[in-house]
């Protein structure tokens, strides 16, 4: 971590992230490929489920990151009593985190999905799926933690290995259940519900195995319980901010759905079927910010302020090139990426201009999301919040408000790119100035 060449070790962290993010991004979209096979109905009822599935991940990872970001800091100082007790911390306060899940899932799931949708049939999916997906969230919860823990020590290619297992077993169990293959009986949507949360299981049972083999530069266990008031803060400080930002596509997609609702369903089909091509451009971009997190906090520990700025230049180049291929491939192939989803000629002529609008925000997103990134690694929550809020929030919503009632859905397109452009001019400024710009990569500091 301090001594590696910046560039050849950025690449090393971030290419495990990268393939592993790109798997979990295909799994995305296949599950919606053999969903939509069932009807648009059906892919609507997948998207309805997306904000209350993604608050799952959201609070996983976010807390998530919040380990490791207490533990790349801990052994960047030689504190491995620190780096041990926030490891265990961690792992307790997820076990309570999917208790609370379990909660939300029986007493939310109904009440909110009725909000955006007269359908009885679509309601019915989307509770069939999300009651699964929710109160059998315990395998996302633990896998993630587990998967932060080991990225927060640098072992990228195991967090790799053991994501894309979880997401091969989605994949091949996606038609199995949904369709009724190989004497399994039909299942449809809640087919899809079982499927991922098997292979989430699968995955967080593999983390154990791997982790009880050999030591490793971190260690979990019950000793090391003990209620530590200054880690819980230092977690929660980081993981926190950092839920609330992987929660706002949720909420973004929750109200967005009640925007396009007024002029068609189709247009929810879209803007759900959106959600899941775009990770599949933004998670890779993810993958190099999930690299270098431990890269950035280790040395910011160790005070090796010039390492920091490097790792943050490399990683803006990097991500720049991966959003300019999203970019290129959005705009010059978009309806073969919507025929995927066997889109009849209505959600096709929408999904195009969608697609084709939303896209203009991906490279200028580039310098948001890398320092969002880098605020959490740095253990400042207060300004990745700041940033994702604005990508995704304070802009974005207002403005989709506005437009929709002059151009229709289009104005909501539209105001994705405004946001993102916002944003990274914001998030430009609060590193420029923080600490003096002494972390800042345009810094001239030696």
């Amino acid at each position: 971590m301090k001594t590696r060449p910046v560039f050849s070790l950025l690449i090393s962290m971030s290419v495990p992230m990268m393939l592993s993010m790109l798997i979990q991004s295909l799994y995305n979209i296949v599950d919606s490929i053999y969903v939509s096979r069932l009807g648009t109905d059906a892919l609507t009822a997948v998207s309805l489920a997306y904000p209350l599935q993604n608050a799952i991940v959201s609070v996983g990872v976010g807390i998530g990151v919040g380990i490791s970001s207490a533990i790349s800091i801990c052994l960047g100082r030689g504190d491995q009593e620190g780096a041990d007790r926030s490891a265990t911390i961690g792992v307790a306060l997820t076990v309570f985190h999917c208790i609370l899940f379990i909660l939300l899932g029986i007493f939310v799931t109904k009440p909110f999905l009725s909000l955006f949708t007269d359908s009885p049939k679509v309601l019915s999916d989307a509770c069939d799926y999300t009651y699964i997906v929710l109160c059998v969230s315990f395998g996302s919860l633990l896998q993630i933690a587990f998967e932060k823990i080991f990225q927060g020590i640098g072992q990228m290619k195991i967090t790799m290995y053991l994501l894309s297992v979880g997401c091969i077993i989605n994949i091949i169990l996606d038609p199995i259940l949904i369709f009724g293959l190989l004497g399994f009986p039909a299942l449809g949507v809640a087919g899809a519900a079982i499927a991922t949360v098997i292979g989430q299981i699968g995955a967080f049972l593999l983390y154990i195995v791997v982790y009880l083999r050999k030591p490793y530069a971190v260690r979990i266990h019950p000793k090391y319980l003990k209620f530590d008031k200054k880690i819980i803060r230092q977690i929660y400080s980081v993981g926190i901010p950092s839920s609330i930002m992987m929660l706002l596509p949720s909420v973004l997609i929750s109200i967005l759905n009640s925007i396009l609702a007024t002029f068609s369903e189709v247009y929810v089909a879209v803007l759900g079927v959106y959600f899941k091509l775009q990770t599949f451009i933004y998670m890779p971009t993810n993958g190099i910010v999930q690299g270098m997190r431990p890269i950035i906090g280790y040395n910011y520990g160790a005070g090796e302020e010039k390492r920091v700025r490097t790792t943050i230049r490399y990683s803006l180049v990097c991500a720049a090139a991966l959003m300019l291929t999203g970019t290129l491939l959005s705009l010059l192939i978009p309806g073969p990426i919507f025929s995927l989803f066997d889109a009849d000629e209505a959600l096709m002529s929408a999904g195009i201009t969608a697609l084709r609008i939303i896209c203009l925000g991906f490279l200028v997103s580039t310098i948001g999301v890398i320092y969002s990134g880098t605020f959490e690694a740095l253990g400042n929550g207060r300004n990745s919040l700041i940033i994702s809020l604005l990508r995704q929030f304070v802009i974005t919503i207002p403005l989709s408000f506005i437009l929709s009632r002059f151009f229709g859905a289009v104005g909501v397109w539209a105001s994705f790119p405004v946001g993102e452009l916002c944003a990274s001019i914001v998030a430009f400024f609060l590193l420029q100035h923080y600490e003096g710009g002494k972390m800042s990569p345009f810094s001239r500091q030696r």
